[in-house]
């Protein structure tokens, strides 16, 4: 989905003899999507990435399913999963399905000992408090309050925080992330009325290349068990890529809302999309300015899709009791609004200050045991008068 981008020192042709000051060659590496057929993007290791020297035994890290059915709304306090020192050991399912994985994370060390890749998912980690750098043999990224990481499947990173306190909301795909459709022209470029361009996307930089030797684990993520795999060359030793699949940053901040005389619908927040859900941002902006407008959503008939709305910042005026890192699920079938009371209270607002990240998928999702753990009892009855 990125545009093209190169880092480093490349050969004039690809697939042709590319030889370090001693004359040996470096090791070319296609790294690609759906096979041959899709984005690619092509790295030169000063090493073959092919070097395995020890596999440990692998750990089951399948999240445990709690309810698979289910037609209520639900309401989940985020910032109850307790923090943890280990990356990997934060990451806790919430809810899940066959298209994706939600995930909240308060991790309090950085990743210095090992390397991580998921082999199944690409990954979308949403960073809701702390700040620093994400590490790849592409470069590095550095991430901060409201960042989007996107990390396609199979790349190997760390992620270095710069400090203990950290919540990360995790979005874990089975399919690819892309921009919606409709932000592009037939020619692959962001278009005008979409609400960001090509200036918002940041890519790697400060490419280093680790010319070393030694016992280097990647624990790599596959069908939901986690195997360590020993190298015995660093995996971030290239010396230059380019390509068209690689990892990004977009902020939250940098999404310029669309607004109209009347109550805009969802679409106009939608962010990245896949093959399966959605995901959009709402960021502060100006209500509707018809002179009998009504700034409240209006009730709505969920029939294909589960809402989840996980809440960052700021006032909502359509729920009641919101705090930082909650989580609502409202599932397809049943219809949701606006609490009673905050209809009226809107009509005469004239901007919010709010901040959310919202996925509808179009399966259902399920509960885990944490989701359980985390859960507001009795959310289902909060539009009662």
């Amino acid at each position: 989905m990125p545009h093209y981008k190169s880092l480093g020192k490349i050969p004039h042709k690809r697939h042709t003899q590319f030889r370090k000051p001693d004359g040996s060659l470096y090791s070319e590496q296609l790294f690609s999507t759906e096979g041959f057929s899709n984005d690619y993007s092509i790295l030169y290791h000063t090493h073959a990435p092919t070097q395995i020297v020890k596999c440990d035994d692998p750990i089951d890290v399948n999240p445990i399913v709690a309810e698979e059915r289910m037609l209520k709304h639900r309401s989940l306090e985020g910032f109850n999963v307790k923090p943890e020192a280990d990356y990997l050991d934060s990451r806790k399912p919430i809810l899940v399905n066959s298209d994706c994985h939600i995930i909240l994370a308060a991790p309090q060390k950085s990743t210095t000992d090992y390397f991580y890749k998921n082999a199944d998912a690409d990954e979308m980690i949403f960073v809701h408090e702390g700040s620093g750098v994400v590490k790849t043999c592409y470069g590095e990224l550095r991430f901060s309050y409201g960042d989007y990481i996107v990390l396609p499947r199979g790349t190997i990173y760390q992620i270095h925080f710069d400090d203990e306190k950290n919540r990360l909301l995790i979005i874990e795909s089975f399919h690819p992330f892309r921009y919606p459709k409709r932000y592009m022209s037939k020619y692959g470029q962001l278009m005008e009325h979409s609400p960001y361009c090509e200036r918002d996307i940041r890519g790697p930089e400060n490419l280093v290349t680790n010319d070393l030797t030694g016992d280097f684990i990647i624990k790599t993520k596959k069908q939901g068990w986690l195997y360590g795999i020993h190298y015995n060359t660093h995996p971030f030793d290239v010396v230059g890529w380019d390509g068209c699949c690689y990892p990004y940053i977009f902020s939250i901040h940098d999404f310029e809302p669309i607004t109209g005389r009347v109550h805009q619908p969802p679409p106009v927040h939608q962010t990245f999309e896949t093959d399966a859900f959605v995901v959009c941002s709402f960021v502060p902006r100006l209500y509707d300015y018809h002179p009998l407008s009504i700034p409240a959503p209006y009730n709505h008939s969920n029939i294909d899709s589960d809402e989840l709305l996980y809440y960052v910042d700021g006032d909502f005026m359509s729920r009641k009791h919101v705090t930082r890192g909650m989580l609502t699920l409202h599932p397809a079938g049943i219809p949701h609004g606006p609490h009673p009371g905050t209809v009226e209270k809107s009509i005469g607002a004239k901007e919010t200050k709010e901040l959310a990240v919202m996925v509808d998928t179009f399966r259902p999702l399920k509960l885990t045991t944490t989701a359980l753990e985390i859960e507001n009892q009795g959310y289902v009855m909060s539009w009662a008068e």
